[in-house]
C-alpha cells in the first residue's frame, strides 16, 4: 500500500489528536520505523525528531535492547494485575524509581499516562485529606497557562480556556495563581516571593482549611517552558507546609533526564509531596505514567480509620510489558550516564539558541534548560513589534509546517499564550545531531521573516 492510500485509509479511519482538518487533509507523513534521533517515513526520508515524539522518547528510537524487555515479558508474563496481587516487572520498576526519588517518596501507584497521573493525585489528595479527619479540602491550585492533562479531572487543573471551555462544567473548586514569566512582570527574579504572596492570597481567599493541593511543574511547559526564579520552589515548599497543604510535583515531562535530572528535584532542590510521571520512563516503548507518593503520606492514609485502601486503580495500570520497559529503559539510561549528555549539551544548547535570538528579529525570548527549551517568537523585536492574530496564524499553521517538511526538523509551534516553537530533543542527541537541529531552526526563523514583515 502507498503512501496516497495511506493517507486516506486513515483520514477515513483514523481519529487524529490536537490536529486541524487542514493538517489532516495535507501530505502529512506517515512514519515506519525510528532510528536514534530519527524518524523514517513510507518515501525512505529521514526527520530529525526535534521533540523527542511528544517530550518523551529520551533514550531515542530503535533500542533492541528495550524492544527484547518487552518480547520477553509478552513470552513471560503478558498480564497481571495489581489488585490483591503483584508481578515482578512492577515491584522492580517501583523500586528502581524509589531509589532515584528524592526524599521519602516511595511509593508508586502506575496508570497509563501522564493526565492519568495527575487525575490519580487528585484523588489521592482528596482521599489522604479526608482520612485524616479533613474532607472539606478538595479545593486545587494551579499555575496559569499550565497544562496539565485532558481528562475531565486533569482538564480541570489545567488552566489554558482554549482547550478547557469546549467541556464544561469541570471540576468545581480549582483556582489558578500567577506563573513565573518573568519579564511580563508577573514574578520576575527580582520579585519571585511576589508569586508566593500572591498563591497565599488565593490560600487565605478560599480558606486554608478548604485547600488540598498545590499542583507545580519544575519547568513549566505551558506558555513555554518556564524556569523558575531562584527561591519559588523553597517558598512555594514553605508555604503548603504552613497551611496544610499537599504540593504535587507535576514531571510528566520533566523527569527522567529531561531536564538533567531524574526528577525536578534536581533543579528545585525541594523534596514535593507527590511526583506525577510519565512520557520519559518509557522513552514511548510502551504506555506508562504514575503517581509517587511520600511513604509517609500512604501510611498515614492507609493505617487510618477513614481510610484503609486507596480507592483508585486501572485495569492497565503497572502492566507488566509496560513496567518492564521502564525498567530497561531506565536502567540504559543510568548505565549509559544519558544524564551526563544533557549536563554536558544543554548549556551549549541554550547558548547556540541565545544566538539565534541575537540573530533573527522574530525572536522575542528563548526559554528553557537541560534538553527542553522555547523560543518565543514576535514580529519585529528591534520595534517590539507582535505578531497580529493573522501574522500568528500564518506561522503557525503555514510557515512552520512547511519548513517543518522542508528541512526534515520536527518540532512544535504552539500558541499557548504567545506563538511559540517547542523544543525537546532526544536525551542521547550528540554534536552531529543538535547541529543539524540547530542549522534547521535558524532556517526556520529566516522563513518567519521572509513571509512576515517587521
Amino acid at each position: 500500500m502507498d503512501v496516497t492510500e495511506l493517507r486516506a485509509r486513515a483520514r477515513r479511519h483514523l481519529g487524529p489528536h490536537f490536529t486541524r482538518k487542514d493538517t489532516w487533509e495535507s501530505d502529512f507523513p506517515v512514519f515506519v520505523r525510528g532510528e536514534g534521533s530519527y524518524l523514517i517515513d513510507t518515501e525512505g526520508d529521514r526527520f530529525l525528531d526535534g521533540l523527542a515524539g511528544l517530550f518523551c522518547v529520551n533514550i531515542g528510537h530503535g533500542r533492541d535492547d528495550i524492544a527484547k524487555a518487552a518480547s520477553e515479558q509478552i513470552g513471560t508474563l503478558a498480564y497481571a494485575s495489581n489488585w490483591g496481587s503483584a508481578h515482578i516487572p512492577a515491584i522492580e520498576a517501583s523500586a528502581l524509581i524509589a531509589d532515584l526519588a528524592p526524599g521519602d517518596l516511595g511509593t508508586t501507584f502506575f496508570v497509563n499516562s501522564g493526565s492519568e497521573a495527575v487525575e490519580t493525585a487528585v484523588k489521592f489528595a482528596r482521599q489522604y485529606h479526608r482520612s485524616q479527619g479533613n474532607p472539606q479540602r478538595t479545593k486545587i491550585i494551579s499555575r496559569e497557562m499550565a497544562y496539565h492533562g485532558t481528562t475531565l479531572g486533569a482538564l480541570s487543573v489545567t488552566q489554558l480556556p482554549k482547550i478547557k471551555d469546549p467541556f464544561g462544567p469541570l471540576l468545581p473548586g480549582v483556582r489558578s495563581v500567577p506563573n513565573t514569566l518573568g519579564y511580563l512582570g508577573d514574578c520576575g527574579p527580582a520579585n519571585e516571593l511576589d508569586c508566593i504572596a500572591a498563591i497565599e492570597a488565593v490560600i487565605e481567599e478560599e480558606g486554608a482549611e478548604t485547600i488540598a493541593a498545590v499542583f507545580a511543574e519544575p519547568v513549566q511547559n505551558g506558555r513555554g517552558a518556564l524556569v523558575p526564579p531562584d527561591g519559588y520552589w523553597p517558598a512555594l515548599r514553605a508555604l503548603c507546609d504552613k497551611h496544610g497543604i499537599l504540593l504535587v510535583s507535576d514531571e510528566v515531562i520533566c523527569s527522567f533526564g529531561r531536564l538533567g535530572h531524574w526528577f525536578g528535584h534536581g533543579l528545585t532542590g525541594v523534596v514535593p509531596d507527590m511526583i506525577t510521571f510519565a512520557k520519559g520512563s518509557t522513552s514511548g516503548y510502551a504506555p506508562l505514567g504514575g503517581l509517587i507518593v511520600r511513604e509517609q503520606l500512604v501510611r498515614e492514609l492507609y493505617d487510618s480509620p477513614k481510610g484503609g485502601v486507596f480507592t483508585h486503580g486501572a485495569t492497565w495500570g503497572g502492566h507488566p510489558v509496560s513496567t518492564a520497559v521502564a525498567v530497561a529503559n531506565i536502567t540504559a539510561m543510568r548505565d549509559e550516564n544519558v544524564l551526563g549528555n544533557v549536563t554536558a549539551r544543554g548549556p551549549k544548547l541554550k547558548s547556540a539558541l541565545d544566538s539565534l535570538m541575537s540573530a533573527h528579529r522574530c525572536v522575542k525570548d528563548v526559554r528553557g534548560t537541560g534538553f527542553f527549551y522555547a523560543i518565543e517568537l514576535m514580529a519585529d523585536s528591534d520595534s517590539g513589534r507582535e505578531f497580529t492574530e493573522q501574522e500568528s496564524l500564518t506561522v503557525l499553521r503555514k510557515v512552520l509546517p512547511e519548513a517543518f517538511a522542508r528541512t526534515k526538523v520536527i518540532l512544535r509551534g504552539d500558541d499557548r499564550g504567545a506563538t511559540m516553537l517547542m523544543i525537546s530533543p532526544p536525551l542521547v542527541a550528540d554534536d552531529e545531531v543538535l547541529s543539524e537541529l540547530l542549522h534547521g531552526i535558524d532556517s526556520m526563523l529566516t522563513d518567519i521573516e521572509k513571509a512576515i514583515q517587521p
